[in-house]
């Protein structure tokens, strides 16, 4: 991935401080410790079978299938979720989950049409996920309150595969699930601080795309896929 360059940074941090009358204050600068924090209380002490319970509740709200399954199950899964699509073609991320719980040699060995994201390809990645009936993503980190995918863009990540195909598929490890956004904003901090930035691209997908613009009617799948399909893997 490439790295973007910050341009002007001095000069307009520079004005900011001017418009608030004061000098730049570069040194001795710390994270306010705020004496109440009630974002951290929600589900507190919850255990990992009670947050997919809430995810699986939260799901039946935002027209989103969600089914649990051992992992030694998930190929079995995934192939009914194919079926019943009467899915001829996926698209996938060039992810090393798909190859650790054995997808790759699965999809690859399907009659389907089965692309994995290959960044050396540009714009034909995007093509073939604009093609394909079904697109298939793991999630990096799960939010039980909302129902949400958190998804981390990178090179073989791309964000097409769960934007553009007719149905989308998140695979979701059962360790991935958090309480709420508050979690997900931990995370990114935290990544911040030790690698020194974050992805260009951060998706956060609550089941398929929704809109009720129109008169207060609600469309499901107006702009993205009209179907969305979370499979809970048991790896914890």
């Amino acid at each position: 991935m490439v790295k973007g360059n910050v341009q002007h940074k001095e000069r307009f941090l520079n004005k900011i401080a001017k418009n608030l009358g004061r000098e730049r204050i570069k040194d001795g600068v710390k994270r306010p410790e705020w004496q109440k924090q009630p974002q951290y209380d929600v589900f507190k002490g919850e255990t990992q079978d009670q947050l997919v319970e809430r995810l699986i509740e939260q799901c039946a709200h935002i027209h989103t299938t969600v089914k649990q399954v051992p992992k030694d199950n998930l190929i079995d899964a995934l192939e009914g979720i194919v079926n019943e699509l009467c899915a001829k073609s996926i698209v996938y991320w060039d992810d090393p989950r798909f190859d650790e719980y054995k997808l790759s040699d699965y999809l690859q060995a399907s009659k389907l049409d089965a692309y994995r994201w290959d960044v050396n390809r540009g714009n034909d990645n995007i093509q073939k996920a604009e093609q394909a009936d079904i697109g298939i993503t793991f999630s990096d980190m799960t939010l039980a309150e909302s129902g949400t995918v958190v998804l981390l863009s990178d090179n073989g990540k791309g964000r097409s595969v769960s934007l553009l195909p007719t149905h989308y598929i998140a695979i979701i490890p059962k360790s991935t699930i958090v309480p709420r956004m508050t979690q997900a904003a931990e995370m990114l901090h935290k990544m911040q601080q030790e690698q020194g930035s974050v992805p260009s691209c951060i998706n956060f997908i609550s089941g398929p795309s929704n809109s009720a613009d129109i008169e207060m009617n609600l469309v499901v799948g107006v702009h993205g896929p009209i179907q969305a399909y979370y499979l809970i893997v048991e790896d914890c």
